[in-house]
């Protein structure tokens, strides 16, 4: 196991130029992001742009649209396992690792909010005060990390049987992967819970919240999915069938049709009987009190999640991998600005007492953001590096046979 540990880590870390440059420049990002976040420390989160009014801005924006990328890794473990697509089982590990890589950057923004990161100690049982059950946080933090364990055992088992050169045995891991299906969705579900409790935001308080959070989900995860694939395609000499990316590209217009159907269904129940609990909504759309900061982002996020759903919508259009990167770029950026900033932020405007008081990120929640999301593309990248070489046969297990060959140390 040792071994195999080392192989794999030796993996990572073996490429041409072109592979060390863009390790450099994740590298050099991840350093900028920790010195912003430092001064974040040393400072408070005075140079942030929350404040009492509006207690989570760009940080749970983007923790929010990324437990939904984790989560749609299991568009691709269902057609694997379930319905034993041999095309998809060739991907599946890519998308696992994808969740990896998007579960550690969601539970780090979730940190780089609390302030000081010694705080995430009361979230641990038998040290600090858990409130288990009655916390929806709980019940986040308990998902979030099975979850993550999940995706990191199921894939290590598999590529050990790989490094070993043996197939590996379907019966001692597949129990896990259903458990990981329907883990998958109660992450997601459980984030939305966790707005969804918050009686006082009625923009939040939603009974629809949980089925909207999948639905948007299923259209950003399989978006990112294809973009990497494709990527993945080019820069390497991976198996990768056009097919597993058509039906990914079905899924993705699917779901958001019904995205958009949701909404559509939320603004009509809000502004046909107009009440005061749509004010956050108001705000959100065509502003309140002359303060509509947030009104261009969503308006562009409804006609980037438009033009998607159109090409993904035509036959002919969805197949012409061009228009289909273009789709997934605008879909994936519509559902971060309307899942974001889009969601998080109206919730707080106006406050409970009727004040309308705006939020605006500032550079160095900005910076911090992008230092994790470099952080999560890096985790990625290594990670999707060694399964490639593992998968493919490059990295493994000596025989005794090579080993017999070997010069004796002197």
């Amino acid at each position: 196991m040792l071994r195999f540990a080392l192989d794999g880590m030796a993996a990572m870390f073996r490429g041409g130029r072109a592979y060390w440059l863009w390790l450099g420049f994740l590298a050099t990002l991840v350093a900028i992001g920790v010195l912003a976040y430092a001064r974040q420390m040393q400072t408070g989160l005075i140079v942030t742009g929350m404040s009492d009014q509006v207690s989570w801005g760009f940080y749970i924006s983007n923790f929010t649209f990324l437990v939904g990328i984790a989560a749609a890794a299991v568009l691709l473990v269902i057609p694997a396992y379930i319905f034993n697509r041999k095309d998809v089982k060739s991907v599946v590990l890519i998308g696992e690792g994808l969740a990896v890589a998007a579960v550690v950057a969601a539970m780090l923004f979730v940190i780089v909010d609390l302030g000081r990161p010694d705080r995430i100690l009361h979230l641990m049982p038998g040290i600090g005060r858990f409130n288990f059950p009655q916390s929806m946080l709980a019940w986040d933090i308990l998902v979030l990390t099975g979850y993550l364990a999940l995706n990191l055992l199921i894939p290590m088992y598999v590529h050990y049987c790989h490094y070993r050169n043996r197939e590996p045995v379907l019966k001692a891991y597949f129990p896990f992967v259903v458990l990981a299906m329907f883990w998958a969705i109660s992450i997601h579900t459980v984030t939305a819970f966790l707005f969804a409790a918050n009686t006082a935001r009625p923009f939040w308080n939603l009974a629809l919240l949980a089925p909207r959070f999948i639905a948007t989900a299923f259209v950003s995860g399989p978006a990112l999915i294809i973009l990497v694939l494709l990527v993945l395609r080019r820069v390497t000499r991976y198996p990768i069938e056009q097919s597993v990316i058509n039906t990914l590209a079905l899924i993705m217009a699917f779901a958001l049709q019904i995205s958009l159907f949701f909404v559509g269904a939320e603004l009509f129940t809000d502004f046909y009987n107009e009440t005061a609990h749509a004010a956050s909504v108001r705000y959100l759309y065509f502003g309140l009190e002359g303060m509509n900061a947030l009104q261009p982002f969503i308006w562009a996020a409804l006609a980037m999640n438009v033009v998607a759903v159109v090409i993904l919508s035509i036959h002919s259009l969805r197949r012409q991998n061009r228009l289909l990167v273009a789709a997934c770029v605008l879909a994936f950026i519509g559902i971060w600005l309307e899942k974001g900033i889009g969601f998080v932020i109206p919730g707080f405007i106006p406050t409970p007492l009727g004040e309308v008081f705006e939020y605006t990120p500032t550079w160095t929640e900005f910076t911090v953001a992008v230092g994790i999301w470099a952080l999560a593309i890096l985790i990625f990248t290594l990670l999707a590096k060694a399964s490639i070489a593992i998968s493919t046969g490059a990295v493994r297990a000596p025989t005794q046979e090579s080993a017999a060959a070997r010069p004796a140390a002197t």
